[in-house]
């Protein structure tokens, strides 16, 4: 569960809502212009040979982005997002996610966000999203 979730239509979100019991119910803080979070894939995470499955990574990217704008109480949806996979995750693996906001103008919001293991990125995207009014 995120921080401040002042929206409750929202915990159900498979990511991070903390009312979704086969969800990944992860949690995201802001650390100063930082959107934070950490994972550890499981084997109900898994797409073959015990790697993290490509959809989680990029799941849990899109969200870390999205959190970002969703924690300074803004409501948005993913227009566009592009995923690259720099290294194989395997299951149990402890990854760091990181979400910051490249650039905004007017209803559109661009972030990176960034999946490491220590100081590996393992998973990187960049996403441009809708910013939508309450």
């Amino acid at each position: 569960m995120s921080e401040a979730r002042g929206r409750p239509d929202a915990n159900k979100c498979f990511v991070c809502g903390p009312d979704n019991p086969t969800g990944l119910q992860i949690a995201y803080r802001m650390d100063g212009d930082i959107c934070r979070a950490a994972f550890t894939p499981g084997s109900d995470h898994c797409g073959y040979d015990q790697q993290c499955h490509g959809g989680i990574l990029f799941s849990v990217l899109d969200d870390v982005m999205a959190n970002w704008l969703f924690l300074q109480g803004e409501r948005a949806h993913t227009a566009k997002c592009e995923i690259r996979f720099r290294k194989p995750v395997a299951v149990g693996t402890h990854l760091e996610l990181e979400g910051h906001l490249l650039k905004r103008k007017g209803k559109l919001a661009v972030l990176s966000g960034f999946a490491l293991n220590g100081n590996e990125k393992v998973a990187e995207a960049e996403a441009t999203f809708m910013v939508v009014p309450d």
